[in-house]
Order: C-alpha cells, then sequence, then structure tokens
C-alpha cells in the first residue's frame, strides 16, 4: 500500500463541526442544509480546489469539487455524500446532546455522525491525501448532495449535468459497518385511488362503500408479496422482497354518519434486482380492480415514486479496487452486503447510469435512531480506504 498521510485528528474534528451543524430540512425552524454545505465549500476552498456551488432549492445547495490528477489520463471516480440529516426527533429520547459532536469512549455523538457526516469528512480528508501524495491519473469527483433524506433532488439534479456522463464510478460513503455494498433495493411507491359512492350512514344501501373494499385490497396485498416470494426467492444480500401498506386514509372523524365517497391506501414496495416494476405495478393494479368490482368502486393506481433497485458486478473495476483497498487497509477480508433501502446512489444509477457502490463508516443500523454516534476508528479506517480505492483504482484504469 503506498505511504498517504491521513490527518486523523482533522478529519474527526471536521466530523464534529459537521455534526453540531442541525442540517435537518425544517421550514418550520428555518434550517436546511446550506449551514453544512458551506462548512464543506470552505474546507475544499482552504485544500486549494475550486467547487461549483448550486442551488438545488433555496438554501439548499450542491457543493460539487473536481480534482485533476495531474498524472495524465485515466478514469473519472466520484465520491459522494448528503450533507442534510433527519429531525433528531423527541429530544427525551436522547441521553445526550444530539448536536453535541463530542466524544465520548471512542465514540462521536450526535444526529448525522453516522448518517452520513462522518462519511463526508472522510471522502474529503481522503482525497487530501491522495493529492497530497503526488500527482495520479484521472480525476476525483466530490459530492455533497442535499436532500438524500427527502426526494434525492441533490442527486437528480447532478444527475442532469453534463459532469455526471463523465463519472467512470461512484462510491456513496454511507453508513455500512465496512461492507461493500453493491447492491441496493428498489422502492415503488403506490397511492391506490378508490372511488364510491358518498350516502348517510343510516342509508348504506345508497352507497358504494370504498372503505370495505380498501381493507380487502390491504388484506390481499400479502398475496402479491407471497408472488414474488415464489418467483424470486430470498436474495443473499437482500432478504426478500416486501409489499407494505402504510397508509389508509378514508372518511372523516368529525362526520361518521357519513360513509364516504373516497378512500386511499399507500403502499411501500422494496424489490430486489430482477423484478420488473411495470409488471408489478400492474398487478397491483389487477387486484386494486378485482376487489373494487363487485361493490361498484373503481380503482386507480398513482405511482408516486420508482427507484429501480442496483446491482452493479462485484467485478467492476472500482468495486475490485474498493474490495483490495478494503483488506490492505483492515488486514481483513471484504465482507459484501446490501443496502435495504434507496441512497443518492439509487438515483446516479437510474438517472445518470453512473456504476454506483456503497460503503463507508458507521453502524448499518444506527441510521435516525436516538443516541446515533460512530466509532472514530471507523472514520479514520474509511478515511484511509477510500484515499487507496482512489489510488488503486485510478492508476489501474489509466493508459499504460
Amino acid at each position: 500500500m503506498t505511504d498517504m498521510r491521513i490527518d486523523e485528528d482533522a478529519v474527526v474534528a471536521f466530523t464534529q463541526e459537521l455534526v453540531r451543524i442541525r442540517s435537518v430540512n425544517d421550514p418550520s425552524a428555518g434550517t436546511a442544509e446550506l449551514p453544512a454545505a458551506r462548512l464543506v465549500e470552505e474546507r475544499m476552498r482552504e485544500f486549494g480546489w475550486d467547487p461549483q456551488v448550486s442551488e438545488v432549492e433555496p438554501g439548499r445547495p450542491n457543493v460539487v469539487a473536481v480534482i485533476e490528477g495531474g498524472g495524465g489520463p485515466g478514469p473519472t471516480l466520484m465520491f459522494e455524500g448528503h450533507t442534510d440529516v433527519v429531525t433528531e426527533g423527541d429530544r427525551a429520547a436522547w441521553s445526550f446532546d444530539p448536536y453535541a459532536g463530542d466524544i465520548v469512549d471512542g465514540q462521536l455523538r450526535g444526529r448525522g455522525s453516522a448518517d452520513m457526516k462522518a462519511g463526508v469528512a472522510a471522502m474529503i480528508y481522503a482525497a487530501k491525501a491522495l493529492v497530497e501524495a503526488g500527482p495520479f491519473p484521472g480525476r476525483l469527483v466530490l459530492g455533497a448532495l442535499v436532500d438524500e433524506e427527502g426526494l434525492m433532488l441533490g442527486a437528480k439534479a447532478f444527475a442532469r449535468t453534463p459532469l455526471a456522463a463523465e463519472i467512470d464510478g461512484a462510491i456513496c460513503c454511507e453508513p455500512e459497518a465496512g461492507e461493500i455494498c453493491a447492491v441496493s433495493k428498489g422502492a415503488v411507491r403506490l397511492m391506490v385511488h378508490f372511488e364510491g359512492a358518498m350516502a348517510h350512514g343510516a342509508m348504506p344501501q345508497h352507497a358504494r362503500n370504498p372503505l370495505p373494499v380498501a381493507a380487502e385490497f390491504v388484506r390481499r396485498v400479502s398475496e402479491v408479496q407471497a408472488e414474488l416470494l415464489h418467483v424470486h426467492g430470498v436474495h443473499e444480500h437482500l432478504g426478500p422482497n416486501y409489499v407494505t401498506p402504510t397508509v389508509i386514509t378514508g372518511g372523516d372523524t368529525d362526520q361518521i354518519n357519513v360513509i364516504p365517497a373516497r378512500a386511499i391506501v399507500c403502499l411501500d414496495i422494496r424489490t430486489t434486482p430482477g423484478v420488473d416494476h411495470v409488471e408489478l405495478n400492474g398487478r397491483i393494479t389487477e387486484l386494486a380492480g378485482a376487489c373494487g368490482e363487485p361493490a361498484g368502486v373503481s380503482a386507480t393506481v398513482e405511482v408516486v415514486d420508482d427507484r429501480p433497485a442496483v446491482d452493479t458486478p462485484v467485478t467492476h473495476p472500482m468495486i475490485v479496487a474498493l474490495a483490495q483497498a478494503h483488506e490492505a487497509v483492515t488486514g481483513a477480508p471484504a465482507v459484501y452486503g446490501g443496502v435495504p433501502g434507496a441512497t443518492d446512489g439509487t438515483i446516479l444509477t437510474r438517472d445518470a447510469g453512473i456504476p454506483t457502490v456503497v460503503y463507508g463508516p458507521g453502524g448499518k443500523w444506527i441510521a435516525h435512531q436516538a443516541d446515533e454516534f460512530v466509532a472514530v476508528s471507523e472514520i479514520i479506517e474509511a478515511t484511509t480506504v477510500y484515499a487507496e480505492t482512489a489510488r488503486r483504482f485510478l492508476t489501474a484504469g489509466s493508459p499504460d
């Protein structure tokens, strides 16, 4: 492994600075990503880079730096992270200040410490280490994007840029406990509308009540999940496919004597590679219609969001370099896993065709929980792995 010096104290201190910023997209509180994005921009400029800052929404800027290696032609590798965090929720559920950013017993504590300000800090300081080690082929792209915890507007905006089309691979620095996650589940969010006819509760014979239809539909969506299990089985890293009702609405609690005309059921569907989302949506539409037809209730299915599964081959040169770097730095063989949800990588792959992999510091299941933390040792380790991955990938991919 080439000797690259990681500024361990600085990357940890920078993580602390980021964690102390409440970068929750919370219009009621007047907070968003801007202060964290500014801090990232300032640090990049201190290192002599020229980041481009582009506002996706007011107060919500993407920060993207392109770092030329100066060592001749070569591939372009992106490290990607997000500056937004989810709300801390009920502060009473925390045993410490959610934005303390302190270190206790080797753990850096606070909202966003694992998800994913440690990853953002690690990718920036990994790039610094690579640059300081001397010229390298190709170039690095560092992207600190907004709204990953929402509609992924930052990733969608970046995917539309000309730069996105030039990237050969992207490492999303999300917390995965050191697992190399080349696969991520797809996600489909559906809103199923049932339309009947309103009537007085004392005269149900004049109604076409959508509520029993919605209830029957909720009961029967388990059939679709069972069909997916039968056809696709259980994925090695992602588990089974899930079809989960998450919202059901209909009627008005202020008018209990009124049979409503409308009801809505929302589904959150998580899919493994190989599931055809068009066919799946067609099956849901068929089921909704079958449930409503006997009662004279019509059904329509609205696709709210559709994110395909990601399945990057582990033989991709970026992932080969990452696995080699992980083993060289940690002394342990690479462990492969999967992401049960979606990341910005899902959008980068879907919209820009960028091969993506997820690997970063922090526990796999700690995100969005109270008392969030990341081990200091994992921040340093991830920074070192990122730097070594970049060196291996860019060198291997350069012309002879």
